[in-house]
């Protein structure tokens, strides 16, 4: 039943769960089709938990009425039973009050957000009464089941899905043919030192790059179970599994919580958070000799980040470092140490692998995209942790870039931002400094559906091969994030699937656009259009950084560009007192990527909020405990 021109939507959300994003995008794509849509307050969001109290359902039903909804949605991300039981409730409130249509209320249509499970119980309890959204349904599919006309559709969200769609339909044919059985490991035995204990990372690209072989391939394991010592056993056979399917080119340890933060101490009594539990410099080495000939790398730690450099370097010969600056510090729970604390340590450590000539790669864009940050600040952080690894003496940069982050991000805007990053951080580029891109698919990105998560890994790796569609040698590295991440912990036969995807669907895409000679399904000037807005919205902050900050490439630089507020983070949850700055801004989508907000929902003009930021930097000062450290050298 398509809406009426003049009909309102509402979206509510259970007080228990926080998840808005999904609610703020929806509701966004709706006021671009025409539609005024409101979402309940916090007294309204109460009111919905409290419903069965005859002061909360009145509450309830007067924002309805004076709101004049006719087509309300609930949103309950959490778990599938609590999540069946408050929209049962709602749905019954509405009904005794004959608030539908049927009844002769206002309200035309109910729909229901929520994790797969909960959808099947919403479904089975209140059948077609309810449209219920899993999360990955594309946006325009989106606003046609929520009743918007085809017409109403803004024309830029039709391209975004078009785009999408297209990918989509390649990657679902490509999987359901079994393209890619035919999948074999690569030959890189001429690599120099391949399988060596002192084998590089460069040495396999240059092969790579010489003999036009398939990019490098990463993949994430770390499987964990009790006693700690079955844990390494498991991992190891796993190890040795996949050295032999040889698909898997670095193997990254997937090390526990306590391997990062507590290395060589006693874990008697400490819970272990997830991951494989090493804690030993000897348990490293075995690793090391079960994986070759791949490469290996692991997390940086979270405590005495340059001792634990350090050990890596001896015992792993890690292909590359990975440090993520800011993060895996207080404020997001994931160490001890405060932001500027971590920084000094972090630029210590960075010098520690200059000097063993390793690469390094910044842990860093997508932990802002985390935390809510716009995609001006994702192509800025890249820069900003970038340089500063130039000038501390890296050599080579492996360019982290997690697509689908969030995933209500459209493809389009995916390849824009990343285009917009690679073409900023490739500006550094000179003799001594190269950049090597190295795109993933994002961690919340995969359904649940088994058969969908297969065909989203093959339509996400279309997006990396389009980011540079002209050269063939791009991307040189891969992070294969494994199809099971939304339902279960990858095993070697999920990763070698996994693997097997990504390589036959990037061949098979490549044949796909040689046939039809377009590339990007002929959107290009889209592309750019909104890759030139992001680049100058990040030079236009990076200009007045550098106008306010005399070094912003050292550790209190990097501090204060964060406790300013020049990158924004609305959804932190840790040290918020000290980086309220950062806080402050509003972020939400906008034309299929995020923006930072005004009160009316409209682009806050980079250049202004960086104004914004500048004025704070004179109460910004390093913590009281760490002593101010000027110059290059810190």
């Amino acid at each position: 039943m398509e809406a009426r021109p003049s009909e309102v939507y509402g979206f509510l959300r259970h007080a228990v769960d926080a998840h808005t994003l999904g609610i703020d995008y929806i509701a966004r794509l709706i006021r671009g089709s025409g539609h005024e849509c409101v979402i309940g307050d916090r007294a309204v969001v109460q009111a919905v938990a409290s419903i069965q109290r005859e002061e909360a359902a009145n509450r309830l039903l007067a924002w309805l009425a004076d709101t004049r909804v006719s087509r309300l949605g609930f949103s309950f991300r959490l778990e599938p039973e609590l999540a069946r039981d408050a929209f049962g409730r709602l749905f019954h409130l509405l009904h005794s009050r004959r608030c539908f249509a049927d009844q002769g209320g206002a309200l035309r249509a109910i729909y229901f957000a929520g994790l797969p499970h909960a959808c099947e119980l919403v479904r089975a309890e209140h059948g077609d009464r309810v449209i219920a959204f899993e999360g990955d349904e594309a946006p325009e599919y989106t606003l046609r089941l929520l009743g918007i006309p085809p017409e109403r559709i803004p024309v830029s969200l039709r391209l975004d899905s078009a785009y999408d769609d297209e990918r989509m339909r390649f990657a679902t044919a490509f999987v359901e043919s079994g393209g890619h059985d035919h999948v074999r490991p690569v030959d890189r035995a001429r690599s120099p030192g391949f399988g060596s204990r002192t084998e590089r990372l460069v040495d396999r690209l240059e092969h790579g790059a010489r003999h036009r072989l398939p990019p490098l391939i990463r993949a994430h394991v770390g499987p964990f179970c009790t006693p700690r010592e079955l844990a390494v056993r498991e991992f190891l056979a796993w190890t040795r599994d996949l050295a032999a399917g040889g698909l898997l080119d670095v193997l990254s340890i997937g090390t526990s919580q306590l391997t990062q933060s507590a290395f060589g101490l006693d874990w008697d009594g400490r819970p272990n958070g997830g991951g494989v539990p090493i804690n030993s410099a000897d348990e490293y080495r075995e690793i090391m000799e079960a994986a070759r000939p791949m490469l290996v790398r692991t997390y940086a730690g979270t405590r005495d980040v340059p001792a634990l450099a350090r050990l890596h370097e001896e015992t792993l010969n890690i292909a590359w470092h990975a440090l993520s600056f800011w993060w895996f510090s207080r404020i997001d729970g994931r160490g001890d140490n405060t932001v500027h604390a971590n920084l000094r340590e972090h630029l210590e450590a960075v010098r520690f692998i200059a000097r063993s000539g390793k690469p390094l790669e910044a842990n860093v864009p997508h932990h802002f995209a985390f935390r809510g940050a716009d995609d001006v600040s994702y192509v800025l952080s890249a820069y900003l942790t970038a340089r500063t690894a130039k000038r501390c003496g890296i050599r080579t940069f492996v360019l982290q870039n997690m697509l689908n982050t969030p995933k209500y991000t459209s493809g389009l805007s995916d390849l824009a931002k990343s285009r917009a990053m690679l073409r900023f951080v490739r500006s550094l580029e000179d003799a001594s400094f190269k950049v090597v891109l190295q795109p993933r698919a994002g961690l919340d990105y995969f359904s649940p559906n088994p058969a969908r998560a297969r065909a989203q890994l093959a339509a996400s790796t279309a997006l990396m091969d389009d980011i540079e569609p002209g050269d063939p040698g791009s991307p040189p590295i891969i992070h294969v994030v494994s199809h099971s991440e939304a339902i279960s912990l990858a095993d070697p036969p999920v990763i070698h699937d996994s693997i097997r995807i990504v390589r036959g669907a990037l061949d098979d895409y490549r044949g796909l656009k040689s046939r039809s000679g377009e590339h990007v399904f002929g959107l290009d000037p889209v592309v750019e259009r909104k890759t030139a807005e992001l680049l100058d919205g990040a030079r236009a902050v990076l200009s007045v950084i550098e106008r306010e900050i005399p070094d912003p490439y050292c550790v209190d630089g990097l501090y204060r560009v964060f406790a300013a507020g020049f990158l924004p983070v609305p959804y932190l949850w840790e040290e918020t007192d000290e980086f309220r700055h950062a806080l402050e801004w509003k972020t939400g989508m906008h034309d299929g990527g995020v923006w930072v907000l005004d009160a009316k929902g409209q682009p806050v003009s980079p250049a202004e909020r960086a104004e914004v930021a500048a004025s704070r930097l004179a109460v910004v000062r390093p913590p009281a405990d760490q002593p101010a450290v000027a110059g290059c050298s810190n």
